[in-house]
């Protein structure tokens, strides 16, 4: 056993500048990223096995002085503040800024790769008032990211007064706009099948980043474990197009086939004789089989039976039910066109699998066809031929597409955390009503329900 870095928290980090405010902010292109983000902050979308929020915390840990530590705040959609504070431990921001600290502005859609976190780095470094820009078609359009410093906080709040009408955060980003530097470079997504080829591009890095600077063992060459893990016998590894790294208590069945680069989270569990290759990245607690490439899992996701599902994304507390498969790949071997509401757009991928949101199941046998975009808490059956909007059983395979109203969802939703030994909160059950009433307009759209 070879004993590997320690976790960058233990380290002595050298102090960037004296910043103590985060300003994480959703603004309104978020909500092209749904239906990712109906029950999460766009900071909390996993990709390449880190959330944005993971690293802001690690520059938190890096930016306090003495016993003043640095403070995250996020300015998200008003229904999710109660997600926010519960599940994150985020405060929204007061109506004013502190005006003798400094402030960085984090759009919540940044990708979250070590490039995004060195980049924001550099941006703090450089110690003064400056922007990251976004483009859209060669115009400047989306504010990214800003420094900015103590003194013109101060000026900002100094300004309030015949500002009335602006927000904190509004004069923040006029000043944000009027210093924009070419020195650095962000990237955000702008849809949701950016989150699995970025994935893919970032895998790598941030696999290499856990392992230099966490706390693992290496086991054997190129995979890297925490205690409680557990690997069964007749498997067969390969690290050669990246590493393989085990959080705590992940446990593995014997004859399995695992390829790096991989991250599975704590108490993960992967079903034997299952095959997880060419990036995968698994969030805690989550059962895992059949065949998986290419793919984000978030947090409470069963697939654990025979099955391909590949270069796809999947919310939380998800099942995809016995001989689920999903086309990752169209017959001509072309590129694959994704469709979002009336919006058809060009991806530039080969290969898509779906993306899914939160709380959808499928029954047995499903087959998802390449590029397929699914709803919240909705029921899939058959052939899934096209979108799926929120809050639907699906089966039009059978002739029925009906309505799966919020109050099933919440009493399933109660059955589905005690058999993880979750308690179900009251911000819980009225994010499933919120998103309900969020997603009507899914459902008004489609020509597929019989309600």
């Amino acid at each position: 056993m070879q004993p590997v870095c320690r976790l960058a928290a233990s380290l002595s980090l050298p102090r960037l500048v004296p910043l103590m405010q985060i300003l994480c902010f959703e603004d309104s292109r978020v909500e092209q990223l749904c239906p990712i983000v109906h029950a999460r902050p766009a900071y909390a979308i996993t990709c390449a096995s880190f959330r944005l929020l993971d690293w802001l915390k690690t520059l938190a840990s890096e930016c306090g002085t003495g016993t003043k530590a640095c403070q995250i705040q996020g300015l998200i959609r008003e229904y999710l503040l109660p997600i926010q504070e519960a599940d994150h431990g985020l405060q929204a921001p007061a109506t004013e800024m502190p005006s003798d600290e400094d402030v960085l502005l984090v759009n919540a859609r940044l990708v979250p790769s070590v490039q995004t976190y060195e980049t924001l780095k550099q941006l703090l470094k450089a110690g003064e008032t400056a922007s990251v820009i976004g483009k859209d078609n060669g115009v400047d359009t989306e504010l990214l990211a800003a420094f900015i410093t103590a003194a013109d906080v101060a000026k900002l709040n100094g300004s309030a007064a015949s500002d009335a009408d602006q927000t904190p955060m509004a004069r923040m980003e006029e000043l944000a706009r009027k210093n924009i530097s070419p020195r650095f470079n962000l990237k955000a997504f702008q849809w949701p099948h950016e989150v699995v080829s970025s994935h893919m591009d970032a895998m790598n890095d941030s696999v290499n980043y856990r392992i230099e600077h966490g706390d693992y063992t290496q086991r054997e060459d190129g995979v890297f474990v925490r205690p409680g893990v557990s690997i069964g016998e007749y498997g067969s590894i390969h690290t050669s197009g990246g590493a393989i790294v085990l959080e705590e208590d992940v446990r593995v069945g014997p004859f399995c086939f695992l390829e790096g680069p991989l991250h599975a989270g704590h108490s993960t569990r992967v079903i034997e004789h299952s095959a997880i290759k060419d990036g995968v990245s698994l969030g805690h607690t989550v059962k895992i089989g059949g065949e998986v490439e290419a793919s984000v899992i978030e947090a409470y996701t069963n697939k654990q039976h025979h099955g391909f599902l590949g270069h796809s994304y999947l919310g939380s507390w998800i099942n995809l039910g016995a001989g689920t498969c999903n086309s990752d790949l169209k017959n001509t071997y072309g590129k694959i066109n994704i469709e979002y509401g009336d919006r058809k757009m060009a991806t530039g991928m080969q290969f898509l699998g779906c993306v899914m949101g939160d709380y959808s199941k499928s029954a047995i046998n499903t087959g998802i066809f390449t590029g397929k975009v699914i709803g919240v808490c909705s029921m899939l059956y058959g052939f899934v031929t096209s979108n799926v909007p929120s809050y639907v059983n699906y089966a039009r395979l059978f002739g029925q597409t009906s309505l799966l109203p919020p109050d099933v969802m919440i009493n399933t939703q109660a059955r589905m955390f005690a058999r993880r030994k979750v308690e179900q909160r009251q911000c819980d059950m009225d994010l499933i009503q919120a998103m309900y009433d969020r997603t009507e307009s899914e459902r008004e759209t489609s020509d597929q329900l019989a309600l």
